[in-house]
């Protein structure tokens, strides 16, 4: 008589793990293999050779197999309830920040005019690794004119947020409508890396599913940013 487990039940227990269908379907897969396991190792213990029983070791190492198979399925399911409640913190959070201004990696800068007549931009930004000696802010229109350029100065390293006055470099109002902002920082001769940042209102949350976390919904314009994209809340 072998002392080993049969490599059929071995092999189901592999096929099984690389089989999809949650949670449920998993600890289904992992329950029957586990009753496998103990009909088979009773099986062995029962019509074993007397003058050549099952080593100790076999036993433990047969035993150590069935605990794996189990230890498996309780570990998906603790996983399966901290996901699910991650995500449930995360949508509750989430739902915090309606109606609420923030700022997400774009290049997006709006100008309206009030009925006196007075500028109002939305706010731009950026996210720094490091320190920048200098900022340099670029405003161009829908058709890539520069509009305006001006220096910022130093900036730490960090998610800063400015806004600009909404006049072209002649210090003229700029037209009512959408530009494009592009911010470089420079240390020095050097280029730094950073990202440029636009605000965004967010009117809506989408819970998590299969696809993905929370979402937080932007609008047609800036569609949906997953809730690591916000970068700063004003």
């Amino acid at each position: 008589m072998s002392s080993t487990i049969d490599s059929g039940v071995l092999n189901a227990l592999n096929a099984g793990g690389s089989r999809s269908g949650g949670v449920s379907g998993m600890a289904s897969q992992s329950g029957d293999l586990r009753d496998n396991f103990m009909t088979l190792l009773i099986t062995q213990l029962q019509n074993q050779d007397p003058l050549n029983p099952l080593e100790n070791n076999e036993m433990t190492s047969q035993l150590a197999q069935i605990n794996t198979v189990s230890g498996i399925e309780d570990l998906n399911e603790t996983l399966a309830g901290i996901t699910g409640q991650i995500n449930e913190n995360q949508a509750m959070q989430a739902s915090g920040l309606i109606g609420q201004g923030v700022m997400v990696p774009g290049n997006r800068v709006l100008l309206e005019k009030d009925g006196e007549g007075s500028l109002h931009t939305t706010p731009f930004g950026i996210e720094l690794g490091q320190s920048a000696e200098n900022v340099r802010v670029t405003i161009t229109g829908s058709d890539g004119q520069v509009v305006n350029r001006y220096d910022i100065g130093s900036v730490s390293a960090g998610v800063e947020s400015f806004s600009w006055d909404g006049k072209t470099s002649e210090g003229v109002d700029a037209a009512p409508g959408a530009y494009n902002v592009k911010v470089e920082a420079t240390r020095g001769d050097d280029t730094l890396d950073s990202e440029t940042l636009n605000y965004a209102v967010v009117g809506g949350v989408t819970p998590p599913n299969e696809n993905g976390g929370v979402r937080l919904d932007l609008g047609a314009v800036y569609g949906q940013v997953t809730i690591d994209q916000v970068k700063q809340i004003l």
